[in-house]
């Protein structure tokens, strides 16, 4: 089992800069691939980023390209999100997720999901 906790959400003006951190607990998080997630009021989960055991696998969502940042510190066993130049449209519940793999950054098909932080970027 794998206990994921997010921290860093909060309120930022449109522009600004957020991290958000994801530490893990009950196993080692080099074995695990970690994602991030969100979720806007009445609207599905959406894939935002992800990184394997080393940030030579990430992958993106297009509309975060070049503004997030996704990475890890397996030493720590801690995940982070940079999110920089923030949107209205960024405005969600962020969630960090696990799934047994190392060597990619998937999508989908996470098995372990943390409660999530609020995200609000006002205009």
């Amino acid at each position: 089992q794998v206990q994921l906790v997010e921290s860093g959400g909060g309120l930022v003006q449109a522009g600004g800069s957020l991290r958000l951190s994801c530490e893990a607990s009950g196993r080692m998080l080099s074995r695990y691939a970690m994602g991030w997630f969100r979720q806007a009021p009445g609207k599905e989960r959406e894939f935002v980023a992800a990184i394997g055991w080393t940030a030579s696998y990430t992958n993106y969502a297009d509309s975060v390209k070049g503004r997030f940042t996704v990475s890890r510190d397996n030493a720590k066993n801690t995940a982070y999100l940079q999110m920089n130049s923030l949107k209205p449209e960024d405005t969600a519940v962020y969630y960090c997720a696990a799934k047994n793999v190392v060597l990619v950054a998937p999508t989908t098909g996470y098995d372990y999901w943390g409660q999530g932080t609020q995200v609000t970027v006002s205009s």
